[in-house]
This record gives structure tokens, sequence and C-alpha cells, in this order.
């Protein structure tokens, strides 16, 4: 097998791409924790929006649904238009390539909303 030497982050004169999580990102709860419920946050989809307005692909990735196996693509779409968020892509717990449910995510490139 021939190796290449792997960058870290995207080549300048590519479009650089962002992994957004939903729920306890844009979005809370103050009551129930059900999709329906959720309220959004304006400030946070404002520094989103702000990366796609950069030029950034920005991809919304949920484990909506990959516990219930409920599909709740549709609803999570109207969600994120009904809150004015700009994005190119929606992936939830139930898309061909699925976000799955965990409860720890340990990446060298995360950052916590309130970072940005």
């Amino acid at each position: 097998m021939e190796f290449h030497e792997a960058t870290r982050f995207s080549d300048k004169d590519k479009q650089r791409v962002v992994l957004v999580d939903i729920d306890e990102t844009i979005c809370f709860y103050s009551e129930a924790r059900r999709y329906d419920l959720s309220e959004p946050n304006q400030d946070n989809i404002a520094k989103i929006n702000k990366l796609y307005e950069e030029g950034w692909k920005v991809i919304y990735w949920t484990a909506r649904g990959s516990v219930s196996k409920k599909d709740y693509t549709q609803h999570t779409t109207d969600q994120l238009s009904s809150w004015g968020c700009k994005y190119h892509e929606l992936v939830t717990g139930t898309s061909h390539n699925p976000k799955p449910h965990f409860d720890l995510l340990i990446d060298d490139k995360a950052k916590r909303i309130g970072e940005l």
C-alpha cells in the first residue's frame, strides 16, 4: 500500500466544511426534550450563518432518530427553515450515512458553540 501525506485542514483553495450539531447547539429545551418543543437560539444560529456567508460548507449533523428509528428529517428541515438557518446539507440519525448516537465526542477539530 502506498500512503500520501495528509493535511489536517482543507487546502486554502478549497471550500472548508463545518459539521454542526443541532440540539443543545442552535436550539435548547426548557421543558421535555422533544424535538417539537425545541427553542432556537438566534445568537448561535447567527454564528453558523456567518460561517455560511464566509464561504464554509455548512452541514447540520444531528443524531435525531438514531435511537428511535423515527425519521425526523422533514420536521428538522422545516425547523431549520423557520429559524433562518443557512446550510448546504442535513444529515440525521436516519440518513444513508447517519450520525450515530453517542455520549462523548473527542476530536482534534472540535469547538463548542461558545468558542466561535
